[in-house]
C-alpha cells in the first residue's frame, strides 16, 4: 500500500510539473516588442494560426516599417488600429495577404489583421482588441495576442466620444517595434 501511495504522489508531482511547463516561454522569433510612449507591449505571434500573416508582420517589423506609425483608428471599448504609413487608414505596404481565418476568438488582447471588403486584402494594418469582439470571429485573421503590457494598450489615445470612424486627433504612435530574437542585450 505504501508503494502504491508513493507512486501516486510521484505521478501527481510529474503531472503538476508537466502542467506548469505547458506554458513555456514563446519562441523569441515569434515575439514582438512594441514600444509606446506609455509603456512596452509584448505580442506573441501565432504562426500556427496565420503563418503568412506572421511572416509578413515579422518582415515589416525587421524593415522598421512600424517605427513611428500612428494608431489612426481607436475606438474605446473596441480596438486600437495601426500600421498605415499615411495615418489615414487607407495606406499600407503594398503587398496583400490572403485570409487565414480561424475559430480563434477575438477577446481582450488579441491582435488581428485589418482589411478592406475583400477577405484577401490585408496588408500591414493591424488592431488590438480592448475587450470581447467575437463578432469579428472567422471574418478577420488572428495572428497574435498581447502577453504583457495590455495596460499600455489601454492608455492609447482614443477617438473623441461620438466619432464613429474612430479617427484620432493627434494620435499616439508606435515608437519602435522589434522582433525579440533581434534584440541584443
Amino acid at each position: 500500500m505504501k508503494l502504491f501511495s508513493t507512486l501516486l504522489i510521484a505521478l501527481g508531482l510529474a503531472m503538476t510539473s508537466a502542467a506548469t511547463d505547458s506554458r513555456a516561454e514563446p519562441d523569441p522569433e515569434n515575439v514582438l516588442i512594441m514600444e509606446l510612449d506609455d509603456g512596452t507591449v509584448t505580442i506573441e505571434m501565432l504562426p500556427d494560426l496565420a503563418p503568412k500573416h506572421v511572416e509578413r508582420i515579422r518582415e515589416l517589423t525587421r524593415e522598421g516599417f512600424y517605427d513611428g506609425i500612428v494608431f489612426h483608428r481607436v475606438l474605446d471599448g473596441f480596438m486600437a488600429q495601426t500600421g498605415d504609413p499615411t495615418g489615414t487608414g487607407r495606406g499600407g505596404s503594398g503587398k496583400n495577404i490572403s485570409a487565414e481565418f480561424t475559430a480563434e476568438p477575438f477577446v481582450r488582447g488579441v491582435v488581428g489583421m485589418a482589411r478592406a471588403q475583400s477577405p484577401d486584402s490585408a496588408d500591414s494594418q493591424f488592431f488590438i482588441v480592448f475587450g470581447d469582439a467575437q463578432f469579428l470571429n472567422k471574418n478577420y485573421t488572428v495572428w497574435g495576442k498581447v502577453i504583457d503590457g495590455m495596460d499600455a494598450v489601454d492608455r492609447i489615445k482614443k477617438a473623441p466620444p461620438g466619432r464613429s470612424s474612430g479617427a484620432v486627433d493627434d494620435p499616439d504612435k508606435i515608437v519602435r517595434m522589434r522582433v525579440q530574437a533581434d534584440i541584443k542585450e
